[in-house]
Formats: C-alpha cells, structure tokens, sequence
C-alpha cells in the first residue's frame, strides 16, 4: 500500500479518511508497528486498530484461500481491501460514498480490486463471493438483522462472513442492546454515519448468535479482543506511553486466558466467523 500525502485541496471526506490514515495505517504500515517511529496523542487507539487489522487478517486467510473473492462491505478509505488485494484475494471494494473510489486509488499498489460504491440493499450481486468482510459497520445501522440477512445473500454456498463490532457486553458501555428496541425505526436518520458517534446499538454475543441464526448463518467461531489496557482506557493512557509494546500484547494474550464472563467485561471488541448453516 502506498503512503500519500495530504493536499489542501482534496475532497472533505478524503481529508477524514486521511485523518483516519494517520493513525490507522501509516503507524502500523504491513500491519506491523514501527514504535521508534510513534509519535501519537493516544497510541492505545493505533495499537487497538493494528490488533484488530491483524486478527481481521489471520482469519480471512484461515477461512478462504488466495485468489477467494471477497466483498470489502462499507471499506471506506480501502486500507482492508488494498492489503487483502496483495494478499493475492479478488477484492470487491464497496462503500456509500463513491467519491471516496479515487482515494483508495491513490494508495493502491498490486493486486486485483474492483470498485462498487452504493447501498448494499440496492446494490444487484449475485451470491458468488467466498467471504464478505463487515469491519466496523453493523452497529452504524438501524436494522442489524435486516443487514445480516441481506449480505447473507451474496455469499457462495459454504461462504464465510468476517464481522467485527464493538462489544456490548464491555464494562464501559453505556449503549443499548438492539434487542432492547422491538422497533428500532426511530435510528434511521442516525444510521450509515461513518465515524464513532454513528454508533446505534452495541450487539451481545447472545444477539449475534440470534442474528445469524435468523440469516441462515452460524457462529463459527468468535474471539473477544482489544482489552482497556491495550486501548489505553480505564485511565490507562499515560501508563500505556511509557509500556513497551511486548507488555502490551502479553496483558492482552493473558486475559484471553481468563474465564468467559471476565473476558466479555474487559474487551472492547468482538471477532466473529459466520458461516451458512447449511454448509456445516
């Protein structure tokens, strides 16, 4: 992926997407951290992004071998798509924002990505991806299970479906469950909002496993990641400045260790392999 620089003169959402960059990517450039190079008002945020770029990774690569085709849903600036596309996968880079499209050309560098912006419910796919990617996107939208059943749809039979969400169940969380809201209409008008404060609905692993279900998927596997520590919360931030990053990934492989219950207070986030029921 190339690095690019920012021009006073690019499109504002270009601009946030570069924003996004600047932390996201260019900190951790091959998914691997340059820390002699960190310069960051919160290094939790990038060492949680990198944490969870990788595990996204490992498992698209367990699920589906190079050459797959995979839709990239609600990519935004591409950063998945771009290194799933040198991974050797056909990539399918999807987003609302078409202008968006350009941006993701600026950093491409090898590979094969064809480019889809529009709504995924208005969109005319055929189910013949091999793996579809929801990073970051199902608690942006109003009907969670709607979603779920309409990208369910685009898979090739045995397909996988790589979801990552915030999780509800985190100590800190002050969002409500979906299934709290037997009508959840009055979200529209705060849905598809492309940053933090988009956030709807915080989703239970309970609920997920409903959601699937509901879809014709079945939770394959899930993994929670991204304790307080590792994202600098809790009041951890200028404790996690001057850790060194070994530190770091070892509190986060030990809590892995710790009872279920525990897990779900202490992580942030949530990885999920959905699979078509039918398939296994």
């Amino acid at each position: 992926m190339k690095s690019i620089f920012l021009n006073k003169n690019w499109h504002p959402s270009w601009k946030q997407a570069y924003i996004h960059d600047l932390n996201d990517i260019y900190n951790c450039q091959k998914n691997i951290i340059d820390f002699k190079k960190l310069n960051l008002k919160n290094r939790g945020y990038t060492y949680a992004y990198a944490n969870r770029f990788q595990q996204t990774v490992n498992l698209i690569q367990k699920c589906v071998n190079p050459g797959g085709k995979i839709l990239d849903l609600a990519a935004g600036g591409g950063n998945f798509s771009l290194v799933l596309a040198e991974l050797g996968y056909e990539v399918t880079w999807n987003d609302l924002r078409e202008e968006l499209v350009d941006y993701v050309k600026l950093k491409y560098e090898k590979g094969k990505i064809n480019y889809l912006p529009g709504n995924i419910f208005e969109l005319d796919l055929e189910p013949n991806f091999d793996l579809i990617l929801i990073a970051e996107v199902i608690e942006h939208v109003a009907y969670p299970d709607k979603f779920l059943e309409q990208v369910s749809k685009y898979l090739k039979p045995g397909g996988h479906i790589i979801m990552t969400t915030p999780n509800g169940e985190y100590i800190r969380n002050q969002l409500p469950k979906f299934s709290d809201f037997p009508e959840p209409s009055k979200f529209e008008s705060e849905q598809f909002k492309p940053d933090g404060d988009g956030h709807i609905f915080l989703l239970h692993i309970d609920e997920v496993e409903m959601l699937a279900k509901k879809s014709n998927l079945t939770v394959k596997e899930f993994y929670l990641i991204n304790n307080f520590f590792t994202r600098g919360c809790l009041k951890t931030e200028q404790i996690l400045s001057i850790t060194p990053y070994f530190i770091v990934e070892n509190i986060e492989k030990i809590i892995n260790f710790l009872p279920l219950l525990i897990k779900k207070k202490l992580a942030r986030g949530m990885c999920f392999i959905l699979t078509n029921s039918a398939s296994i």
